[in-house]
């Protein structure tokens, strides 16, 4: 390419230059500078680059020049983000389930884009998604955006939701019926995406796994259940539901091992309070939405975590660890042998 043919691009390219090879580490001399530019197909004197590279800062690019011996160097400062606010980035969207495989390689890739080459090299050193359980649903990225669309436009939503069978196929569920809902704001949860709606038919606030919604689509109808949203804590909707799963809302009063104490407030946070029962014991009262899983979560704390109250809540535990009792008796799981 002959030197001087993209004069015009000269900006560009030094500020691609200075971010692509410079950072707090790495610096480029004058005549780095210089050289990198007409690999390019663009000619440059010493003084012009020493303005245009004070002209990058009304690009957002800050440049700095320090003296390195008899000459100076210079680097870029102040990115948008730093190494350490990236890899924090990088480290959520490796641990997002709902993010396919596919897309979280895309999004790091372009948030090596962020830092230099030498930079995105420590980020690359992050990236271990192979194996990983992840989504298949690629269309979620734009439900996402539709969901939001929804949500700012007070408009429902129509969208069909599915399951996996055994045969491990997709499958619609209720015959791919679309379901019809007041969007009202997104839960991330248990590593899950979660749509958080009002659902008129029913009357009721429901949730769905956004990477089971399909063929999502802005309805025509306002949004309804505002008055159901406006005494809603979304933070608190998922705190008391475990998995997200439904349930009664309840006070529940739990016995627990002292030992326990941090995982109380690790679910429920710090403002819950623990009343002392004894020596090695306290009692809690949380707010929950009582399931299957908060049962099941009861019973992963062992001996240590007991139920005492309502008696309907001690009902349905002592019921559940009956039906668990059936399900393993040695003779039932013979007569599968």
């Amino acid at each position: 390419m002959a030197k001087g043919t993209n004069q015009k691009f000269k900006l560009y390219s030094l500020a691609q230059i200075m971010l692509e090879n410079t950072d707090d580490e790495h610096y480029l001399t004058m005549p780095e500078i210089i050289a990198a530019l007409e690999r390019q197909g663009i000619t440059a004197a010493r003084k012009s680059v020493y303005e245009d590279l004070r002209d990058l800062e009304h690009l957002g690019i800050e440049v700095e020049g320090e003296s390195a011996g008899k000459s100076y160097h210079y680097h870029v400062v102040n990115r948008p983000f730093e190494l350490p606010e990236l890899k924090l980035l990088v480290d959520a969207i490796q641990a997002s389930k709902f993010i396919t495989e596919r897309k979280t390689n895309a999004l790091i890739r372009k948030l090596e884009k962020l830092v230099s080459r030498y930079e995105a090299t420590k980020l690359q050193r992050q990236v271990y998604v192979s194996g990983r359980i992840k989504t298949m649903n690629e269309s979620i990225y734009y439900t996402v955006d539709a969901i939001h669309n929804a949500i700012s436009e007070n408009r429902k939503i129509k969208f069909q939701y599915y399951q996996w069978n055994v045969k491990k196929e997709m499958e619609l569920r209720h015959g791919g019926v679309y379901y019809h809902i007041s969007p009202w704001g997104l839960s991330w949860d248990d590593e899950n995406y979660y749509l958080v709606g009002y659902d008129s038919d029913a009357a009721m606030i429901k949730h769905y796994r956004v990477d089971k919604m399909l063929h999502i689509r802005l309805s025509d109808e306002a949004r309804e259940g505002k008055e159901h949203f406006r005494k809603l804590d979304m933070a608190d909707y998922a705190k008391k539901s475990f998995g997200m799963f439904g349930g009664e809302d309840q006070q529940v009063k739990l016995l627990m091992e002292n030992r326990l104490a941090g995982v109380i407030i690790d679910r429920f946070g710090k403002d819950v309070m623990l009343i002392p029962a004894d020596e090695g014991h306290f009692t809690v009262n949380v707010n929950v939405r009582v399931s299957s899983q908060f049962l099941g979560w009861i019973f992963s704390l062992g001996e240590g975590a007991k139920i005492i109250g309502p008696d309907g809540v001690v009902e349905q535990m002592r019921g559940e660890a009956e039906r668990l009792i059936r399900q393993y008796r040695a003779e039932e799981r013979e007569s599968y042998i």
